[in-house]
């Protein structure tokens, strides 16, 4: 056998925008969209904790920027410090950019108000929903501020007879770094979870491995899943569709007005909305391209700069 051994590694996800909240809190917790927004308004308003009264727990939940401020990276890097171990703190605060496409980046991205106040201090104070959420923005804000994941990809060729070889890999982490804290979760189980979770004998180059049966299996090719509340919210995001503000209407919409059913979390569209988006397509084009909503935005941009009128704006798209 051969057995090769990749050195890797694996960086830590930037702290919460509203669509990653959504989708996490989706993934993780099981909450729809509009229930993810409903608890972090009550964090964001204020709970009351005990002798420090009633506090704002996060910041501000509607947002698409990554951005910390200086005060709150000294104190995730306070609570890494004191919890983790410097081992586990790079020597300078991580950044990171936004990857939608029309971010404005007004406001800093979903963290603790005070990285100090941990889940375990305030929890006894929270509601079973607010406590989930809250433990979530933590863990998320304080490994976006950790040191990279350090692993091994291993790899081995077993031979069986000159015409047969069998490869397994599994991958190994040498040090964990900010998956102490936490692990960006997925839509979609892959060969790379499966590596992560498989295990290999200790084995030595050359060595000789009894067979004791092999294993066929027939594997055909799968239709892209359909969109969960997580998914369809990061490809509004990927598209430029919506705002962090609108995401929960927009999905809120499609269920109320029947165009979509949920079924086991996943969007079913109905005879409605099929007749409706055949009717759009065919005859408002334009008004339902994938850009349309970016480029209005860009255009309404420019006219509040100064830079260019209504009628001109009225006349483009209207």
């Amino acid at each position: 056998n051969d057995i090769q051994v990749k050195p890797g590694k694996r960086t830590p996800a930037p702290p919460f925008t509203t669509s990653t909240l959504q989708q996490e809190a989706s993934r993780k917790l099981g909450y729809g969209v509009a229930r993810t927004m409903q608890i972090a308004q009550k964090l964001y308003e204020g709970i009351n904790i005990g002798s420090e009264g009633t506090v704002g727990l996060i910041s501000y939940m509607r947002t698409d920027s990554t951005h910390l401020s200086g005060e709150a990276l000294e104190q995730l890097r306070d609570v890494i410090r004191q919890e983790y171990g410097t081992q586990n703190m790079p020597e300078k605060p991580n950044e990171y950019k936004s990857k939608s496409k029309n971010a404005q980046e007004a406001h800093e991205a979903i963290r603790p108000t005070y990285a100090l106040r941990t889940p375990a201090k305030i929890g006894s104070f929270l509601s079973d929903d607010e406590r989930k959420l809250y433990d979530l923005i933590w863990k998320r804000a304080v490994a976006s501020q950790m040191i990279h994941a350090t692993l091994n990809t291993v790899s081995i060729e077993l031979s069986a007879g000159a015409q047969h070889n069998f490869r397994a890999s599994v991958t190994t982490f040498v040090d964990p770094g900010f998956l102490l804290v936490y692990e960006e979760g997925k839509d979609q189980k892959d060969t790379e979870d499966d590596e992560a979770n498989a295990k290999l004998p200790v084995l030595k180059e050359g060595q000789s491995v009894a067979l004791n049966e092999i294993l066929s299996e027939q594997h055909f090719t799968k239709p892209p899943p359909r969109y969960t509340e997580a998914s369809l919210v990061k490809t509004l995001e990927e598209y430029g569709i919506g705002r962090p503000s609108t995401y929960s209407s927009i999905i809120q919409t499609l269920i109320y007005k029947a165009y979509a059913l949920l079924e086991s979390r996943a969007f079913k569209p109905t005879d409605v909305g099929r007749l409706i988006t055949k009717f759009l397509t065919a005859h408002f084009e334009h008004y339902v391209d994938y850009d349309f909503t970016a480029k209005l935005e860009d255009e309404l941009d420019s006219v509040s700069r100064g830079e260019e009128p209504w009628t001109v704006l009225m006349e483009k798209f209207w």
